[in-house]
């Protein structure tokens, strides 16, 4: 404290600013003069923040790892061990044919909380900061991060050169990994990105800039110093661009017949996969895994991407399947990936470098399984459907309103583009997301009846009139008729980035489309419109039938069954499709039915039908048709 004290008093004398006694209210400034205190390149400590944050403040409010700020200085304060497979209704492995049983208490929190959840510690220690203004202030954050490089810096032996190729190990270790391969993919992102350069406006609208710095190297030497482990790979299904782990789900017998927690297949040669699923953790990374080696816990997704740096560990083999998504049907058929994060936290946990290798990831294993990059296959947890009336209440909503879909797209090399003119007949969601910052309460967990802070976000809300305040559309499966909040865990009046819906009227700067059997406007002007044009296939009731049934599944007729496998009833769910209503098409299938209740893979069989169904984007959440319901058109 006494040394901090005594470089604020000689900072006039050396012409440096002394950002943490009159802190710079520009941004950018704050990156100039913490860089310039510590000794740190500005490119260096700019590049880092932006794989951390993209600079944003996100209001005082914890992010990814109980991180803060522009620097994502973690707090083990805030630590917890939580996980969204804890709570709520929805059966993760969501067969009713197998219904899972009661779950056991859930493991405590790790009693020993790793350095890198305790990097704001440091930071008070280097600075003299009070925690309360690391976590707030985002200039006096900016500080800490700048001093937390220069000690790694020189905990390496490393000068503190103005040579932005120096500073490697330091960036490296500043990820806080643990594994060697992940410190090295969080160093090169942020090389990389200090080469190509960057410029946004932050959410709290501070524009800064990271000028390119073409054909700049780096000292990979410094790595080796950490002293960092190799991970497991084990055959790790993961692009060799990204830093990837093997740490296995376990599997096991349990009494009374059941078994933990996912299920032998032979993926893709019994069955496609189909659907790659984007979860969000409600949770930590450690805690979260740590359920996966219990198989009492009764779920299990594949992979596992950490907020902080961006690797990955996988746990499962993508030929089996995970109990995750709360529909065994979409199970049987997809690849789930858990983010580590909170929905609420307004999009604080979802980070740069996390993008970044998510996007690698599922690129890759779309690539490899046929899986298309549209939203139709890239499903968000909360666009699962539910399997049958009685689960439909119960379906997770993560990740949530403030995943960037827009961004992760344009990532994945797939964006979104325009399809015909202003008067085409379907339309895709796409606001932007920089200035969509739409109305939501809930965030606080501590008081969710507060207000949220105006966070951009992915989503427009539906209204059953074209007015500012008009009624909220009604999902009678979620939450019944006249119930829909604006709470950021609700998205039964919510339509999301990348999502397509036929239209069903205009007026004005309102356009109305078809949703859950009505119409559902949303705001949409020419000078700032929420959606674009996005011409394909519809689908809607044949002439002659008032209304058709819409399945969470698509399962096989009786007859496909064979002897030895109980029939598992088509149960439509509770929503009407009436004759005029228009859907988008999202693809065909013949029904499926994978048949595992037991841990020996021999007994495990698929049910094909022929009965074809169509995928539709009937609400939030995709359903099915029968194909023989419906005619398909072009709209």
């Amino acid at each position: 404290m006494r040394r901090a004290l005594a470089i604020v008093a000689l900072l006039p004398l050396l012409n440096i600013p002394a950002a943490h006694a009159d802190e710079p209210a520009d941004r950018q400034q704050a990156f100039a003069a913490a860089a310039k205190e510590f000794q740190v390149p500005a490119s260096v400590l700019l590049g880092v923040s932006y794989l951390e944050s993209r600079w944003d403040a996100n209001t005082g409010r914890p992010s990814s790892d109980a991180g803060f700020g522009p620097m994502h200085l973690t707090d083990a304060a805030a630590y917890t061990g939580s996980n969204h497979h804890e709570e709520g209704e929805e059966d993760p492995r969501g067969d009713d044919s197998r219904p899972l049983p009661p779950r056991e208490e859930a493991p405590p929190a790790p009693a020993e909380i790793p350095e890198s959840l305790r990097t704001m510690e440091k930071a008070a220690e280097l600075t003299g900061e009070t925690h309360e203004k690391l976590r707030t202030d985002p200039a006096a954050n900016i500080r800490g991060g700048a001093a937390l490089l220069a000690s790694y810096q020189k905990a390496l032996g490393a000068p503190l050169s103005d040579d932005p190729a120096q500073w490697y190990g330091a960036v490296a270790r500043y990820s806080g990994a643990e594994e060697k391969e992940a410190a090295q993919f969080f160093a090169d992102e942020v090389y990389t990105t200090i080469k190509q350069g960057a410029e946004r406006t932050t959410d709290d609208g501070q524009q800064v800039r990271l000028t390119g710095v073409p054909g700049l190297g780096a000292i990979k030497e410094w790595l080796d110093k950490l002293g960092l482990k190799p991970p497991r790979r084990d055959g790790v299904e993961c692009p060799s661009t990204i830093s990837c782990e093997w740490i296995p789900a376990k599997q096991a017998e349990l009494p009374n017949g059941n078994y933990g927690n996912f299920d032998t297949s032979n993926r893709p040669f019994n069955q496609k996969v189909d659907y790659i699923i984007i979860h969000d953790m409600e949770g930590y990374w450690r805690p979260s895994i740590d359920l996966l080696l219990n198989p009492a816990r009764a779920a299990s997704w594949h992979y596992s991407l950490r907020s902080n740096d961006g690797h990955i560990a996988q746990h499962i083999k993508t030929k089996d399947v995970g109990w995750q998504a709360g529909n065994w049907y979409v199970n049987a058929k997809s690849i789930g990936l858990e983010h580590e994060g909170f929905l609420a936290e307004r999009g604080s946990w979802y980070t740069e470098a996390m993008y970044r290798t998510s996007a690698k990831l599922v690129r890759y294993l779309a690539l490899r399984h046929g899986v298309p990059l549209d939203r139709a296959h890239i499903l968000g947890h909360d666009n699962v459907p539910g399997t049958l009336p009685t689960t439909v209440r119960g379906m997770h909503e993560d990740p949530g309103p403030f995943w960037d879909w827009d961004r992760y797209f344009k990532l994945l090399g797939a964006p979104f583009h325009p399809f015909g003119g202003p008067n085409a007949g379907s339309v895709m969601i796409k606001p932007d997301f920089a200035t969509n910052k739409p109305y939501f309460y809930g965030c606080d967990r501590k008081q969710p009846e507060l207000d949220c802070p105006p966070t951009s976000a992915a989503t427009v809300w539906l209204r059953k009139e074209p007015r500012p305040d008009g009624p909220l559309v009604d999902d009678i499966g979620k939450r019944g008729a006249g119930r829909s909040i604006y709470s950021v865990y609700d998205h039964s009046a919510r339509a999301v980035t990348g999502q397509r819906y036929a239209v069903a009227d205009r007026q004005g700067e309102w356009t109305a489309i078809w949703y859950l059997g009505q119409k559902a406007w949303f705001h949409n002007p020419a000078s700032a419109p929420t959606a674009i044009p996005s011409m394909g296939l519809v689908v809607t009731p044949k002439k002659g039938l008032a209304t058709v049934p819409v399945y969470g599944r698509a399962y096989p007729e009786q007859e496909a069954y064979p002897a030895d496998i109980p029939y598992q009833p088509i149960t439509p769910l509770m929503y009407t499709f009436s004759a005029g209503e228009k859907y988008s098409f999202g693809g065909a299938r013949f029904g499926e039915y994978y048949r595992a209740v037991t841990i020996d893979p021999s007994t495990h069989k698929v049910v094909r039908g022929k009965t074809l169904y169509y995928q539709i984007q009937f609400g939030h959440r995709v359903m099915f048709v029968k194909a023989s319901d419906v005619t398909l058109s072009w709209a």
